[in-house]
């Protein structure tokens, strides 16, 4: 059997971009050659991959010229480019990718991270949220391979566009390694509890400036934030006031083996998304995953999405209003809830059930076949 090759495209610069790495583990596992497409930023660092990697440098950094000129890069690019598979990741990837697959008459999958044309950052803007939903009701319903992150977006996709869609969640790797703490080692104070707001996405209504409010009504607790986002400046200001500084502290991103690191040395993980967005209402956020895999209970909004995982493996508790006052009484009464201890040991259980192993499983059921086609 000869080796295929699949073309996968997304619009990030690929350095922290977990789930597509995942997922590119899978496909060189089940025999596939890979070149991995995204984008070259001024900030970027080296990517090293077992596989080829392609980043553009665009001279627009955001909005409608930069989508114009990456999908125009991207198009030339498959044009030209030796492959058998396309795996557009994300509407911002779709049209190229689709016409490309037509025209050269290459299979294609695509994979949606969310629900693109809800996003928070379209809301109030007419004008670029009817050209991606132009895009999206013109090629959705002539895809043949589609992927996306949970089961309440795949079920608006497969009502409204009338094709079957598959669900991979963005769990963490299942690993051997024993969950410890690395306080001492990483200067994080041992005589407090720490609670965690994670992301790379921390942006407005995703529960940053709510949760550090909250740090106003606790006592010999510590809020700990790593990630990025735009909401991030605002948080670092506020963290500088004498209301805060002694109670918060704030982290860039950083590379996932690090970041598990403080993750495991905290209490509690938080997950705050806001209902204002049908994106962020129906979302499944990868932190959520990641705070189960390194065995702390997780605080999370009362969302559709995060309440079915916290109810169904009993991992943490719901807040009600992502508000300062009510996350500062639910994290209070978690940290000192009697069933603590259970729900932490409910995390080492609910990885067994919920890990990137598993997922793969539906990736190998949709890349076998054009594997060996």
């Amino acid at each position: 059997m000869s080796k295929k090759h699949i073309t996968v495209l997304v619009s990030n610069d690929l350095e922290f971009d977990q789930r597509v790495a995942k997922v590119c583990a899978t496909l060189e596992d089940i025999g596939f050659d890979i070149t991995l497409v995204g984008r070259m930023l001024p900030t970027s660092k080296g990517v090293n991959r077992s596989y080829e990697i392609k980043r553009f440098s665009l001279f627009f950094q955001r909005g409608m010229f930069f989508y114009a000129a990456l999908n125009l890069r991207l198009f030339f690019y498959l044009l030209f480019k030796k492959t058998d598979v396309i795996l557009s990741n994300d509407l911002d990837t779709l049209l190229p990718a689709f016409l490309i697959s037509k025209w050269r008459r290459k299979q294609l999958v695509y994979d949606s991270h969310e629900y693109f044309t809800e996003a928070e950052g379209l809301t109030g803007r007419g004008i670029q949220k009817s050209v991606w939903l132009f895009i999206e009701k013109n090629i959705f319903p002539k895809l043949k391979n589609v992927i996306t992150v949970n089961d309440s977006i795949a079920s608006i996709y497969k009502e409204k566009y009338r094709v079957p869609v598959k669900v991979v969640r963005n769990i963490p790797i299942l690993k051997d390694a024993p969950v410890k703490s690395f306080r001492e080692e990483l200067n994080l104070p041992t005589d407090k509890k720490i609670i965690l707001l994670q992301g790379a996405f921390i942006d407005p209504d995703r529960g940053g400036k709510e949760a550090l409010d909250a740090m106003q009504y606790l006592d010999d607790v510590l809020l700990l934030i790593i990630g990025s986002g735009r909401e991030m400046p605002l948080l670092q200001e506020m963290a500088l006031t004498d209301t805060y500084k002694d109670k918060v502290k704030i982290l860039p991103k950083m590379p996932f083996e690090e970041l598990r690191k403080y993750t495991m040395s905290c209490d509690l993980g938080l997950t705050l998304d806001k209902p204002l967005h049908l994106n962020y209402t129906l979302s499944l956020p990868n932190k959520l995953f990641d705070y189960i895999h390194c065995e702390i209970p997780v605080l999370g909004s009362n969302l559709p999405e995060i309440r079915n995982i916290i109810q169904t493996y009993n991992v943490g508790w719901l807040v009600e209003e992502v508000t300062g006052k009510a996350i500062a009484d639910a994290a209070l009464q978690a940290l000192n809830d009697p069933l603590y201890s259970e729900k932490k040991s409910a995390c080492k259980i609910a990885k067994e059930k919920l890990n990137w192993q598993k997922e793969a499983e539906v990736l190998r059921e949709i890349y076998l076949p054009i594997f060996k086609s």
